[in-house]
């Protein structure tokens, strides 16, 4: 593991970090979300590995489940929930010209992180 990152909707693994992309894997507790959000610099795309989630893309929501990806473009507004008693992992590729964590616009957050 490059980095584990404790968050209050779960955590994360970043399992490769390289010029041009990032891997991370992400785990979000029962009933956990992840603040609704976007990016100046760059794009992800999400694999559900584990359990099923609500993502919200621009206020469309999509359910998704095991082997189901998404792709979120650059700017999109996005977020993705947990709303079951069960987790949720996925895996997220992020593109681009920076993944750092301060590449974090956050819109709306349920753990008063703005």
């Amino acid at each position: 593991m490059l980095e584990i990152g404790e968050r209050p909707w779960g955590k994360y693994y970043v399992l490769a970090d390289e010029k041009n992309y990032k891997v991370k894997r992400v785990e979000v507790y029962p009933g956990q979300k992840l603040s609704y959000q976007y990016h100046h610099q760059r794009q992800e795309q999400w694999t559900i590995v584990e359990g099923s989630a609500v993502v919200i893309v621009d206020d469309e929501e999509i359910l998704l489940s095991y082997g189901h990806s998404i792709s979120i473009p650059l700017g999109a507004k996005h977020r993705i929930m947990n709303l079951t008693d069960k987790p949720l992992i996925f895996i997220e590729v992020q593109t681009g010209s920076y993944f750092g964590e301060d590449d974090i616009v956050r819109l709306e957050d349920e753990y008063d992180r703005m």
